[in-house]
């Protein structure tokens, strides 16, 4: 309960006190608050360093640990390119020796047929270009190879030749393509018949007979591709003494498995142990700095909270003992000194006269 004022003296020598006890403790507190940020600034930026020192050494050390082992991983996988390289050529050697081997006789053979046809059309005078397959395609047509010549002979003299002089003539004119056409199956037309009949009708036999031997060499031809064509499907490799490539891939296979497990193990021991040494170590180098930061941080925090304690301590005994009296906003040292002189002038009694007093000259513009 507040009790009447008797010592005004005393009253404002205490609220001028107490004024400027809480200023003081405002001034503590704001710069304990701001010693309190920028020390949590400086911790938060020294762990965030801190960690960032940790991810990048550990990512680094990992990294160089997977690059040793990918290094070592890509030259075994380039000497396996090599070896298999080396067995494949290896094995298409032996491929082409053993269809050489097995095709020999239908080779040698069919040397012997052409020579037959040299010799046969020698001793009849058949004209050497009669032996070649272009002509045996144009007049003795078999099989769908020839009859393909034959096609393609056809759209060549009757179809691209004409054609090709039409376009090229600067003039087009319907009945220059028809005098085309006519002179070109005169010219190639005249020319094969005449190429015929001067063949057939004095070497039939002969060109009859080669016709035979062409079958036969075609057959054999036939025959050694499908001979080729078995030995190559053949998936079985012994034939070729390939064991010594085989051995070496089977090793370089295994060095390879065996490495790439090393690297999942380093990884996994440097992930579950080493990571950890390495965090460790930074931890411990930046420890004191660290805690030396909690320290003071922690002194700035309970400094605060003392503050704020004796702050709002002294805040309700302003408020209980001198505020009820004066009011809130006559609670600073120029007011309470004008209150003060107000009282000892005989200007006013009490208290509550003095604030009338002040606000009175304060609305007249009266200097206090």
């Amino acid at each position: 309960m507040a009790l009447p004022i008797t010592d005004y003296t005393a009253f404002f020598a205490g609220a001028k006190q107490a004024v400027q006890e809480l200023e003081q403790l405002r001034e503590r507190e704001l710069c304990l608050e701001e010693s309190e940020k920028t020390l949590e600034d400086q911790l938060r930026t020294r762990e965030k360093a801190v960690a960032d020192t940790i991810a990048r050494t550990v990512k680094a050390r990992g990294e160089e640990i997977a690059r040793s082992y990918d290094a070592e991983i890509g030259k075994t996988e380039d000497q396996l390119k090599k070896v298999k390289a080396k067995r494949e050529k290896a094995r298409n050697q032996g491929v082409k020796g053993r269809i050489a081997e097995d095709t020999q006789s239908l080779s040698k053979e069919n040397e012997e047929l052409k020579g037959r046809i040299r010799t046969l059309f020698r001793a009849n005078h058949v004209p050497g270009y009669c032996a070649g397959g272009l002509y045996y395609s144009l007049y003795f047509t078999r099989g769908l190879k020839e009859m393909g010549i034959l096609l393609l002979a056809l759209l060549i003299f009757f179809l691209a030749v004409p054609c090709g002089i039409y376009f090229a003539v600067p003039e087009r004119k319907t009945w220059y393509l028809i005098l085309i056409y006519l002179a070109d199956i005169l010219i190639f037309g005249g020319v094969y018949v005449k190429i015929g009949n001067s063949t057939k009708m004095k070497h039939m036999d002969a060109l009859r007979e080669g016709r035979s031997i062409r079958n036969r060499i075609q057959a054999n031809k036939k025959q050694m591709k499908a001979i080729a064509r078995t030995i190559r499907r053949d998936k079985n490799d012994a034939v070729y003494n390939l064991e010594k490539f085989d051995d070496e891939i089977a090793q370089l296979d295994q060095d390879l498995l065996q490495t790439n497990k090393k690297k999942k193990e380093a990884l996994a021991a440097f992930d579950t142990v080493t990571k950890t040494i390495l965090s460790d170590e930074i931890m411990e180098s930046n420890k004191p700095e660290i805690d030396r930061l909690q320290g003071e941080l922690a002194k700035a925090v309970e400094e605060l909270k003392a503050v704020r304690t004796e702050l709002k301590e002294k805040t309700l005994y302003t408020a209980e003992n001198f505020e009820a009296y004066t009011g809130k906003e006559f609670m600073t040292m120029e007011r309470l000194e004008a209150l003060e002189g107000f009282i000892r002038a005989g200007e006013a009694r009490n208290i509550s006269e003095a604030v009338t007093v002040f606000k009175s000259r304060d609305r007249q513009g009266t200097p206090q």
